[in-house]
C-alpha cells in the first residue's frame, strides 16, 4: 500500500556538470525526477558498455536550455523493473566529464564490473561527440511550469511552447472532487497550495520498530479527519458555499492552504509506512460539522484537533527520539506548521495568538479517546496499541470571573462513593497539575498559573506522571481555554 515514491534529481545545478543524486537505488514504481538547471542539459538512457550513446528504446528529455534556477522544467521517468539504467547528458562532452548517472546499478559487493563507479570511469573514456535521439521526450513525461510537452518537434526544447502539442491537467481546487484516500499520490497543484511538498530525501534507516509504524497509523488516522474536516469546511466557505462571505477571501484561503498542508502531511506519514511495508489505515466515517452548523463550530472543532496532533507529534517525537530519530525532523517540521495555523485560529476565536512557550505533549491514547468520542462514526479497522473502547465522554463549564475560577463538570457514572476523583490540568509541555473534584457539585479550581488551551481529564489518582494518566483515566479528555490572569 502506500502513494508514489518520488526521488528529485538536479540536473547541472550551479553550473556544475552533474546529476544529484547520480548514484539511485529504488524500488519500482519509484519516479524520479529530474530538474533542468541552466545552461543547457539533457537526461539520456543509454548501455553499460555504451555511455555516451542513446539505446535504442530508452528515455531522453532531449536538449533543455534555461536560464534561471529553479528553470520549472523537468522530466519525469518511472522505473518499470528492477535492471540497473544508466543515463547521461548528451551535451558536448559533458557524459565524458562525468555528467552521468544510475538507477539500481550493481554494488560493488557483487564483484560484477558493472557498478556505479564503473559505469562512471567508462564514460570518461567514451569517444566524443556524444548524441541524443533526434526525437523526444521519449519514454517519460516532460513539464514546463505544469504543461506536458508531448513532442519537441525534435530534440531541442525552444524558447516558446507555441505550436508544440501540449496537454495540462488541470488543478483541483481545494474542496471539489472527491478527496484523494489515504496511500493515494496528491496532485503537484497541491504540494504548491501548501507550499511545498513531500520530503525528496529521506534518509531511510535500516530498520523501523513496531512502536513507530503503531504512533505512525494512529498519526495518519488523526491527519485524515482533519483533513476532511478542513477539506469540507473550505468548501462551505468558498463561493456558494453555507458559509461563503463569513471570512474573508484571505482567510478562506489560508483554510485552503491549510488542508492542502495536512494532505502533504497525511502523504508524508503514508509514504514512511510504505516504504517499510506497513499497512496505511482507511479512512473511518467521521462526523463533521453540517451546513446547519455555524462557521464557529467549523473553527472550534479544527482547533481543538490541531492542537491534538500537534500534542500527539510532540508525545510520538519523544518516544521515537532514541529508536526511530529519523523520522523525528518529519514530526517536527509538521507540529510546527500546524502550530502557526493554530495561532491564526486563537485570533480569529479572539484569543492570544501563542499563550505558551511550549506546546501541550498529549498521550496518544488519550488523543484517541478524544477523537472517537466527537468525531467518528466507525472505523474500518482497529489501531494497533489503542483501547477497545474510548474513555467516557467529559463535559466541562467554566465558572469565569476576571478569569476562569472553577470547572463544572459532568461525565456518566460521576464519583462513586467512597471513591475520589481528580481533575489532571495537561499544559504546555512539562505542565502537569491536580485538583481534587468536589463529588457533591461536581466542580473543581482552576490552578491559578495555568492558562491558554489546557487539556483536562478525570482520573482515580493524583500526582502521576503524563505517561501514567491512561493507566488511571477515568473521562475525557476535553479542552479549554483559560484567559491570562494578567
Amino acid at each position: 500500500m502506500g502513494g508514489i515514491r518520488r526521488i528529485e534529481v538536479d540536473v547541472g545545478k550551479g553550473g556544475r556538470l552533474e546529476f544529484v543524486p547520480s548514484k539511485i537505488m529504488e524500488p519500482v514504481g519509484t519516479v524520479v525526477r529530474f530538474n533542468f538547471d541552466p545552461k543547457n542539459h539533457s537526461v539520456t538512457e543509454s548501455s553499460f558498455d555504451n555511455p555516451c550513446q542513446p539505446i535504442e528504446g530508452g528515455f531522453s528529455s532531449g536538449f533543455i536550455p534555461t536560464q534561471s534556477s529553479p528553470s520549472g522544467v523537468t522530466f519525469d521517468y518511472t522505473i518499470v523493473d528492477d535492471k540497473p539504467k544508466w543515463f547521461y547528458c548528451g551535451q558536448g562532452t559533458h557524459c565524458q566529464s562525468g555528467m552521468v548517472g544510475s538507477i539500481n546499478a550493481p554494488t560493488v559487493e557483487s564483484n560484477s564490473g558493472r557498478t556505479h563507479e564503473d559505469f562512471v570511469a567508462k564514460a570518461q573514456q567514451a569517444p566524443p561527440p556524444s548524441k541524443v535521439p533526434p526525437n523526444a521526450p521519449l519514454g517519460g513525461t516532460l513539464t514546463v511550469n505544469g504543461t506536458i510537452v508531448t513532442s519537441l518537434n525534435g530534440n531541442v526544447l525552444p524558447d516558446k511552447l507555441d505550436g508544440l502539442p501540449t496537454t495540462t491537467a488541470p488543478p483541483i481546487p481545494i474542496g471539489t472532487g472527491d478527496l484523494p484516500p489515504p496511500g493515494i499520490e496528491a496532485p503537484d497543484y497541491y504540494a504548491e497550495k501548501a507550499g511545498g511538498g513531500k520530503p525528496t530525501h529521506w534518509n531511510w534507516a535500516p530498520s523501523f520498530s513496531d512502536e513507530a509504524a503503531a504512533y505512525l497509523q494512529f498519526h495518519s488516522r488523526i491527519e485524515d479527519l482533519l483533513l476532511h474536516l478542513l477539506w469540507d469546511g473550505h468548501r462551505k466557505l468558498e463561493a456558494g458555499g453555507a458559509w461563503a462571505g463569513v471570512y474573508p477571501a484571505a482567510i478562506v484561503k489560508t483554510i485552503g492552504a491549510w488542508a492542502a498542508q495536512s494532505l502533504i502531511h497525511r502523504a508524508t506519514t503514508g509514504e514512511i509506512l510504505a516504504h517499510y511495508n506497513r499497512s496505511i489505515p482507511a479512512s473511518c466515517k467521521y462526523i463533521l460539522p453540517s451546513v446547519t452548523s455555524s462557521v464557529n463550530d467549523f473553527i472550534a472543532a479544527f482547533s481543538a484537533l490541531n492542537n491534538l496532533q500537534i500534542g500527539v507529534l510532540t508525545d510520538m517525537s519523544v518516544h521515537l527520539a532514541k529508536a526511530d530519530p529519523f523520522v523525528v525532523p518529519f514530526l517536527l517540521s509538521q507540529a510546527g506548521a500546524k502550530s502557526r495555523a493554530g495561532a491564526v485560529v486563537s485570533m480569529i476565536r479572539n484569543h492570544l495568538a501563542a499563550s505558551a512557550p511550549r506546546e501541550i505533549g498529549l498521550p496518544a491514547k488519550l488523543a484517541w479517546s478524544y477523537v472517537m468520542n466527537h468525531f467518528v462514526d466507525h472505523c474500518p479497522d482497529k489501531l494497533a496499541g489503542m483501547p477497545d473502547q474510548p474513555w467516557k465522554v467529559l463535559e466541562a463549564t467554566l465558572k469565569v470571573e476576571e478569569r476562569a475560577v472553577s470547572v463544572q463538570l459532568k461525565y456518566e457514572g460521576g464519583v462513586p462513593d467512597g471513591k475520589a476523583h481528580y481533575v489532571a490540568w495537561i499544559g504546555p509541555y512539562g505542565s502537569l497539575e491536580f485538583t481534587e473534584l468536589d463529588e457533591e457539585n461536581m466542580t473543581s479550581i482552576v490552578p491559578g498559573k495555568m492558562y491558554g488551551d489546557i487539556w483536562i481529564v478525570v482520573v482515580d489518582k493524583d500526582d502521576l506522571q503524563l505517561a501514567e494518566i491512561p493507566d488511571h483515566l477515568v473521562a475525557g479528555p476535553q479542552l479549554v481555554w483559560i484567559d491570562d490572569p494578567e
